[in-house]
């Protein structure tokens, strides 16, 4: 009795790879800036830290809205690849005005993306690209 109880619990508590169906790239989300002469660099919405502590880590095991925040926003933009999605657009476009906040820019746009493995080059592939968007919500 206790071996059955275990062996349904465990999956529960320990997940293995075999979780998911499929494992596909996941979409990046990577923003511009309108600038003088044009419009900045592509760059990503919130890029990773190159080394995160173990102290830091541990933390993040219990305790990180901002990635929780990311992932949420990352199911919006499957949503959207899938096909355009209002509601995703909009949560997006908040949580990009959100990381954005008291820059000096007045417009922006986002993109959304895929890096792909094309023989040994890492290739990104575009799935969509915004208009320009005013930084703060109401502006034009």
């Amino acid at each position: 009795m206790i071996v059955k109880t275990l062996s349904l619990l465990l999956p529960a508590l320990i997940p293995s790879w075999r979780f998911f169906k499929t494992v596909e790239p996941s979409p990046r989300i990577e923003i511009s800036l309108a600038q003088e002469g044009g419009w900045s660099d592509w760059a990503e919405r919130r890029p990773r830290p190159a080394h995160v502590g173990f102290w830091a880590m541990l933390r993040r095991m219990v305790w990180n809205p901002a990635w929780n925040a990311d992932l949420y926003l990352v199911s919006c933009a499957e949503r959207m690849t899938a096909g355009y999605c209002a509601h995703s657009d909009a949560q997006i476009i908040a949580g990009v005005r959100e990381v954005l906040a008291g820059q000096g820019a007045r417009l922006f746009r986002y993109r959304l993306g895929f890096v792909l493995r094309e023989g040994a080059q890492m290739v990104m592939f575009i799935e969509y690209e915004s208009p320009a968007l005013p930084l703060r919500e109401g502006a034009a």
